[in-house]
């Protein structure tokens, strides 16, 4: 069973629109939704989680309609937004009391592992937490009633580089269950190219690609060369290409680079500026 599937998708607001979007996550697996600001990722988590509704097109989570099914979905899937959505007074302690009775499978005991290895307070309140810290509070919350998806809308975000990589290992463990499935959506796509099994581009509504992260990776490259150089290159080659005045740079399709060229890795956060910044498809 996949953990999401979402068919034909389409919202539209005055001057935006999703765009029949299709995106598949596998069970036991990451998918990165990756875009720039207004893309349409957070609109996407929106819609999975009912919060707004949709034009048209369907959505299931865990095998079940997001509409119809989405009071008994909500126990197994944990969730953590731009923002936390906790009450200010509330301290770590208080927080785990109120969601005892919130969620049929709370784990209490995972709850405390979770935020004495986050290395988040018990005295103070909610009101007095950094950014960070409430992103760090609102993940030991999902992760801690056994969820089977995780939904992440910038989860990583306010998080500094060492705590970062705690949350990104601790993501990683949670799929080793193959029942267990992550959908995250994050600007910071270092984080999402080491977590990721699969990533989706969105661009201005439209989905340009979604697609196995390490297939990506192994199939496409860069080059460097002259403008003339890239002007000799097989059509088939080149999947996206930009110049500028010191010569010109190429999305290449690994296998069909000739001879005599050096070609050299290239990264998702690369790949995404390339399709939206590198200049029409060859």
């Amino acid at each position: 069973m996949n953990a999401l599937e979402i068919k034909n998708l389409t919202k539209s607001y005055p001057g935006f629109t999703l765009d029949n979007l299709n995106l598949t996550l596998p069970s036991g697996c990451i998918l990165g939704l990756i875009g720039e600001n207004g893309a349409g990722k957070s609109t996407t988590i929106k819609l999975i989680l009912d919060m707004i509704h949709k034009d048209s097109g369907t959505i299931t989570i865990l095998g079940r309609d997001n509409g119809d099914g989405m009071e008994v979905a909500k126990e197994e899937i944990g969730v953590v937004l731009d923002e936390a959505g906790i009450p200010e007074c509330l301290t770590v302690p208080q927080v785990g009391k109120v969601m005892k009775h919130t969620f049929r499978n709370w784990d209490a005991a995972e709850y405390a592992r979770l935020t004495k290895k986050l290395g988040l307070p018990e005295k103070k309140p909610f009101k007095d937490f950094s950014r960070g810290m409430k992103m760090k509070l609102a993940i030991a919350v999902a992760m801690s009633h056994n969820s089977k998806l995780l939904i992440l809308d910038e989860a990583t975000s306010g998080l500094d580089p060492v705590v970062r990589d705690e949350v990104v290992e601790m993501f990683s463990d949670f799929t080793r269950d193959e029942n267990h499935s992550i959908l995250i959506s994050s600007h910071i796509v270092s984080d999402l190219e080491k977590l990721c099994d699969y990533v989706a581009f969105l661009h201005k509504g439209k989905l340009l690609l979604c697609e196995e992260k390490d297939r990506l990776l192994a199939e496409y490259g860069l080059i460097h060369c002259t403008a003339e150089e890239l002007k000799q290159l097989p059509a088939e080659t080149v999947r996206y290409a930009k110049e500028n005045p010191y010569g010109a740079e190429a999305m290449v399709r690994r296998s069909a680079v000739p001879d005599g060229f050096s070609v050299s890795p290239v990264s998702i956060e690369e790949m995404f500026v390339f399709m939206v910044k590198g200049g029409a498809a060859v």
